[in-house]
């Protein structure tokens, strides 16, 4: 499995991607595995991941789902690959609270040589919070144009 192993707390023996700036030190870090259902994103609501309303935020919400994407599709990028969500589309079914345990699934619908279409959804401690879909394309890393 490629990522960075956890190797303390909740998610000890999962992975994550400490290269993603956003999704590791700014909202999550999350999680990713493979269980016996298949690939497996997860983590812990906590106060920063709140709205005003005391539901955990829209955009919180859909970054992690961002993040599943990749996680579902990991095995469909190789060392050499780095992707891109180039399309992306969700739908709120239900507001997480603090201390809930969120976690991700789906299944990749295709794969081709450049794109990855994948579907999923986010769960509260088991009940649906939003759906997702999107598309990944795939870009070889030593042809990425990265800025700093």
């Amino acid at each position: 499995m490629r990522g960075t192993p956890i190797k303390s707390g909740e998610f000890e023996g999962w992975h994550t991607w400490e290269g993603e700036p956003f999704e590791h030190d700014l909202v999550g870090p999350f999680a990713f595995s493979v269980d016996e259902q298949g690939p497996v994103c997860a983590f812990r609501a906590e106060r920063r991941h709140m709205n005003g309303g005391g539901v955990m935020h829209g955009g919180c919400l859909m970054t992690f789902a961002d993040f599943a994407l990749f996680g579902i599709a990991h095995e469909h990028l190789g060392d050499d690959v780095y992707g891109l969500t180039v399309a992306f589309s969700s739908e709120f079914l239900d507001g997480p609270k603090e201390g809930e345990y969120i976690e991700a699934r789906g299944d990749v619908l295709r794969a081709g040589g450049s794109l990855i279409f994948v579907r999923g959804i986010v769960t509260a401690e088991g009940r649906p919070c939003l759906s997702f879909s999107g598309t990944i394309k795939k870009a070889r890393k030593d042809k990425m144009v990265l800025k700093k």
